[in-house]
């Protein structure tokens, strides 16, 4: 069963930031490239980035530069994405029964 308080974090805000902002640029280097295939490939596998991602995430609300890094950090990795059509338009209409 969850505690009602949140165990502390392991990471201040301001580690956090400096954290975010040296892994941007080791991403950003073409030098890593290959790696960032790799990395990419396999992030769901790491637990560890995951941890580091709902940490971050709870910063977000409270930095806005920590929220800017990791919007900057999620679209290394995120490819951006369209919504598909929808509405009567794109054939999305549902007959009422």
């Amino acid at each position: 069963m969850a505690s009602a308080s949140a165990p502390p974090a392991a990471l201040s805000a301001e580690q956090a930031k400096v954290v975010l902002a040296e892994v941007i640029q080791a991403f950003s280097a073409p030098e890593n490239a290959v790696r960032m295939d790799e990395a990419r490939d396999n992030a769901c596998n790491d637990m560890g980035v995951l941890k580091f991602a709902r940490l971050v995430k709870s910063y977000e609300a409270q930095d806005p530069e920590i929220a800017s890094l990791s919007g900057k950090l999620k679209a290394l990795f995120l490819p951006p994405m369209t919504l598909p059509p929808h509405g009567p338009a794109a054939g999305g209409s549902v007959a009422a029964s």
